[in-house]
């Protein structure tokens, strides 16, 4: 395998991952903005309110999304895998 195989394959495993963590990242960035606001403007500083709202919001975008993350999964490593052989030799 050479290098440029490797940097290949290295750049659609990270690909991938930006993909798949994109919706639970996002959603978690937006909750915490909102909850800041909304700390922000009534002045309440407690940190339980910050880390359950967030938390929640993960789970439920996980759920939502689990489809079409395994998905996912499933082709990236049906395409690894049928495409091994280039890598071998």
């Amino acid at each position: 395998m050479g290098s440029d195989q490797t940097v290949e394959l290295m750049r659609h495993l990270l690909t991938e991952a930006m993909l798949l963590s994109a919706p639970l990242l996002i959603s978690a960035a937006a909750v915490s903005l909102l909850v800041s606001l909304l700390q922000t403007l009534t002045s309440v500083q407690e940190q339980t309110l910050t880390a359950v709202p967030r938390l929640a919001a993960v789970f439920v975008v996980t759920m939502v999304t689990m489809p079409w993350t395994i998905h996912r999964l499933v082709a990236y490593t049906l395409g690894l895998f049928s495409d091994f052989h280039r890598f071998l030799g």
